[in-house]
């Protein structure tokens, strides 16, 4: 399996469009960020996610702790969607 480099860098126009979906996904009403990402599918991969993940970092470091949070989230959900993330269910083997 391989991996993508992360260290590869985004072209510009196409990390202004994640810019842009981030902002989208920001302003949001709540409930209503599915449909944000359903409308922009085609930017959903992993250098999203890791956008994504840089812009949250970027929140913590200002002391916007919220937007973080969700930024955090929805780079999470992304991932288990992907594949990119393990999915560890309640369910799984604990040993008993």
């Amino acid at each position: 399996m391989t991996q993508e480099n992360p260290n590869l860098q985004i072209p510009a126009e196409r990390q202004n469009e994640y810019f842009q979906l981030i902002d989208k996904l920001l302003k949001a009403p709540n409930g209503e960020e599915p449909e944000v990402l359903q409308a922009n599918s085609g930017l959903i991969d992993a250098d999203f996610i890791r956008t994504a993940l840089r812009v949250a970092t970027i929140f913590a470091h200002e002391g916007n702790q919220e937007g973080a949070k969700f930024l955090i989230h929805v780079a999470r959900e992304l991932s288990k969607e992907l594949g990119l993330y393990p999915d560890i269910s309640e369910g799984s083997k604990k040993g008993n």
